[in-house]
């Protein structure tokens, strides 16, 4: 298994509130449920006519946009 390492802002109010969080747990659960949501659009984008090329042109933008709307909060 992989191991990474995050950091929580210290602007996020629930942590404070919570202290007994699990962040291993908790991570690990966000990051299976992107990779479910990726692996049905890959599933979907398999089906389609698009060529390769065109599909990881897509896997990109989705890739950025989650990156840019995750890494804002």
């Amino acid at each position: 298994m992989e191991e990474i390492r995050i950091k929580i802002p210290d602007e996020v109010e629930f942590v404070k509130q919570v202290p007994n969080i699990e962040w291993s747990i908790l991570a690990s659960k966000i990051i299976r449920s992107k990779f479910e949501e990726i692996s049905k659009l890959k599933k979907g984008l398999s089906k389609s006519k698009f060529t390769e090329k065109d599909i990881e042109e897509f896997s990109d933008k989705i890739n950025e946009s989650l990156s840019k709307r995750y890494l804002k909060r």
